[in-house]
């Protein structure tokens, strides 16, 4: 039997966190005022090719990751464990995955195949079991877990932890002149509970509102 694991689908009416969360902190009604109160929610296509993406999106700026995903897409379609594990390095290389992301994926795509990870079942898992679920494989870091639970999942309360965009956008809404440590700002946003989810796509749309793009 399946069990509920959050009370709130971030891919929903989030306007109720937003107040909320705008009650609470005023650098987060600060970004909300600057993006009109509607935050873009990033949603993903679940899977393999969710966790494809995101490990694509690792650790690149935003320009490139488009541009290796729409080589992958142009060269490869629709990934699949199967597929994936049946390419060479040389043929994932020539999409424009580097070295250490070619193993993840190919990693990914093994555990997928062999039963270690099923993404089907990560919806019947609360927050802190599906996320040790994914991190338990090699490639899935912590953070690559949260992009997956809150783009994919759409969860409400998971934190990615590290997220240098987030830290950008709420120095910015702070008004300060230095951003403040990271892990100081990872504890911090535990006092965003239960909306944590909610809160980093607030900064996520305020940062891309800051550096001129539409957000993604």
């Amino acid at each position: 039997m399946t069990k509920p694991v959050r009370e709130l689908n971030v891919f929903a009416d989030v306007g109720a966190a937003c107040a909320d969360l705008a009650e609470r902190s005023a650098p987060l009604a600060r970004a909300l005022s600057g993006i009109e109160g509607k935050p873009h929610i990033r949603r993903r296509p679940g899977g393999y090719p969710g966790l494809f993406r995101i490990i694509v999106e690792q650790q690149v700026s935003v320009p490139s990751a488009q541009a290796i995903l729409a080589r992958c897409d142009a060269r490869l379609g629709k990934v699949s464990p199967d597929q994936v594990l049946g390419l060479s390095e040389d043929d994932l290389r020539a999409c424009g995955l580097s070295g250490p992301k070619i193993r993840y994926v190919k990693a990914v795509a093994t555990a997928i195949a062999d039963g270690a990870l099923d993404p089907d079942d990560l919806a019947t898992l609360d927050d802190g079991e599906a996320a040790a679920r994914l991190t338990a494989v090699k490639g899935i870091g912590p953070w690559t877990a949260a992009i997956y639970l809150l783009f994919c999942e759409g969860r409400a309360d998971i934190w990615p932890k590290g997220d240098v965009a987030l830290l950008a956008a709420y120095a910015a809404a702070t008004g300060f002149t230095e951003k403040p440590p990271m892990k100081e700002f990872d504890a911090m946003a535990e006092n965003w509970h239960p909306w944590r989810g909610i809160a980093a796509h607030i900064l996520w749309t305020y940062y891309a509102k800051l550096r001129g793009r539409a957000p993604i």
